[in-house]
């Protein structure tokens, strides 16, 4: 109850803040350079010089203190040791390239890097032409949506009782070992099963992006001009054709910066994994191992500040090349 009433207050508190804060600093504004008088020109010029700055300040300054310093903080973390007490240099990245775990962080992000943006916007993509036919389109776009509203963490709960395992002789309340045991198999620990775990793992979050990329795809197939459709069904082109060599080819930037856009959501994948497995039995990831080494057992913030600093370094280029390509499809 208490979390309950302090999310309403941070929301009222955010709101009207927002609220008095343009209406007060306006009504400032204006009194430093009223728009009236014989200066009106010249006070309403460099009041339009000043206003932008004073909408953009608070914006500025929070992401100054929550995402600039952090990553400045972070940096000089990770040139110490543990409890930051000792200037250590590069020997924190020097233990990385040797860890185990690092390595295999690595490798499984690297992996779900190649699986999960692929698939979820192919899917996405399938099912933003599919829904755009039929009756039921909207309902079906729905339905799609719905698992983008479920937080992280709660979609890997619910992939967990769906992965459930129970003994033979009892009752299998995880639906996959259900469908397994009814067929005639016997059930089995899906998330220990290397390494098949990580795609086990990797499902939950498809299952999640693919809404989002069937709503941006959807947009943009619909933006796609009828006349070079009309033309090439005219021609005789198969509606295959037609969806991979006209569409397709016309909307690949926004499905560039689709992908893009879940690679970065996967390079940061935490939750699911933490939830499920907790990066045991060969599912670790970069995120889960900067947050074992943390905030689990003797904390050492220089090792944990230095994994941080690699998994920014590996986001920043993919996340600058994307919003390069999002202006590009605005203008």
């Amino acid at each position: 109850m208490e979390l309950f009433w302090l999310a309403i207050s941070t929301i009222v508190i955010g709101v009207f803040g927002c609220v008095a804060w343009f209406w007060g600093s306006n009504m400032v504004l204006d009194a430093i350079y009223p728009p009236r008088g014989e200066n009106a020109g010249d006070n309403i010029r460099r009041a339009n010089q000043v206003r932008p700055w004073l909408f953009l300040g608070p914006a500025l300054l929070f992401l100054g203190l929550y995402l600039v310093y952090p990553v400045i903080d972070s940096l000089w973390r990770s040139l110490h040791n543990a409890d930051g007490s000792r200037f250590v240099g590069g020997s924190n990245y020097s233990w990385l390239l040797g860890d185990g775990k690092f390595r295999e962080s690595m490798r499984n992000n690297m992996l779900w890097l190649l699986v999960v943006p692929a698939l979820s916007t192919f899917f996405g993509l399938i099912a933003a032409q599919l829904t755009d036919r039929i009756k039921w389109g909207n309902i079906g776009k729905s339905l799609i949506f719905m698992p983008m509203a479920i937080s992280f963490v709660g979609a890997g709960v619910i992939w967990k009782f769906i992965y459930e395992y129970r003994a033979p002789d009892e009752t299998q309340i995880g639906l996959l070992n259900w469908i397994v045991t009814k067929l005639g198999g016997d059930p089995q620990i899906w998330l220990t099963l290397l390494p098949w775990n990580n795609f086990f793992l990797m499902i939950v979050l498809v299952w999640i992006q693919t809404g989002f990329a069937m709503v941006i795809l959807s947009a943009a197939l619909r933006g796609i001009p009828e006349e070079t459709i009309e033309a090439a069904i005219l021609d005789g082109a198969s509606p295959m054709q037609v969806f991979m060599k006209i569409k397709v080819p016309q909307i690949m930037g926004t499905i560039a910066v689709v992908w893009t856009t879940i690679t970065i959501v996967v390079l940061k994948v935490f939750d699911i994994v933490f939830v499920m497995t907790n990066g045991q039995w060969g599912t670790q990831v970069l995120a889960n191992l900067m947050y074992d080494w943390m905030f689990r057992g003797s904390p050492d913030y220089g090792r944990g500040s230095a994994i941080a600093i690699v998994l920014m370094i590996l986001v920043t280029p993919i996340m600058v090349w994307n919003i390069r390509n999002a202006r590009k499809e605005v203008r």
